[in-house]
């Protein structure tokens, strides 16, 4: 998952240009040979192999699916792995609009995921 070409700035340049909260939220963070892009601290989105891939839920999937969005997918010990990450639509391609429509789909997805996460506990004071 190799990316280490001016596409990550790139992408993170476009959705600066999406908006709120993107334009002072959004930031990038070196990965598994790829980036994650984060916002408020969730990552929402992931570049891997110059590809940006978007969170996605069993709310939003459909919606990906529906426009020919492919899942991201990885190989580990010879199978193939998908992750809930899917491409972005192709109607987006210098579409700033449609790239937030997306976008903001998938901050959604990302938060609904990190609010199901349980709870860590900490050690009680000693």
């Amino acid at each position: 998952m190799a990316s280490d070409s001016e596409f990550p700035d790139y992408t993170l340049d476009l959705l600066v240009q999406v908006g709120p909260p993107f334009d002072t939220h959004a930031r990038l963070r070196r990965m598994f040979g790829g980036h994650g892009i984060f916002c408020d601290g969730v990552m929402f989105a992931l570049i891997a192999d110059d590809a940006l891939y978007l969170k996605v839920d069993d709310e939003t999937r459909p919606e990906f699916t529906a426009v020919g969005s492919e899942p991201f997918l990885y190989e580990k010990a010879g199978k193939q792995i998908a992750l809930s990450y899917m491409s972005v639509p192709n109607n987006t391609a210098g579409d700033i609009d449609a790239l937030g429509t997306w976008a903001h789909m998938a901050l959604a997805a990302a938060n609904r995921a990190q609010a199901r996460k349980p709870v860590k506990k900490g050690k009680p004071p000693a």
